[in-house]
């Protein structure tokens, strides 16, 4: 199980079956600490280069993923990578976009639909999903088999 993110650090998430992923906005400085091994990246526009592996799936701010088929198997990849490496989400802000995908994630573990954003707002951040839209996508969100490494 992934033990290398420290639990106390800021945007770090502890998902129900022990996997840790870290929630970070990219305007901010990178977190003091080890780097990721694989980060998703939700943006508008194609992410700067970071020296890590990593995926863009297209979200403008604010609103929804503009590739709905690609989300779900991006989130699948980060739930699979995060049962050895360091992973992260990350948006500009680090709450909305990073938010809603986290909800997914923890939907993806375990979390019932209706609690994931919840679960997120309490273990997360208090502002993680931003928009009565970004509710729904996760409220609807459609569970699939929990990968494993």
């Amino acid at each position: 199980m992934n033990t290398t993110w420290d639990l106390t650090a800021a945007g770090v998430l502890r998902l129900p079956s022990g996997r840790l992923v870290r929630g970070r906005g990219l305007r901010n400085p990178l977190p003091a600490g080890p780097e990721p091994e694989f980060a998703l990246h939700l943006l508008g526009r194609r992410p700067e280069p970071v020296g890590w592996d990593h995926r863009w799936v297209r979200w403008p701010d604010f609103w929804l993923p503009s590739d709905r088929a690609g989300f779900p198997a991006a989130l699948r990849t980060l739930l699979a990578r995060a049962e050895r490496e360091r992973v992260e989400v990350a948006c500009g802000g680090g709450f909305g976009r990073t938010g809603t995908a986290l909800a997914c994630l923890a939907v993806l573990d375990g979390v019932p639909a209706a609690e994931a954003v919840a679960y997120v707002r309490r273990h997360y951040a208090r502002r993680a999903v931003e928009t009565p839209w970004q509710r729904r996508f996760v409220a609807n969100f459609a569970p699939g088999p929990c990968p494993r490494a």
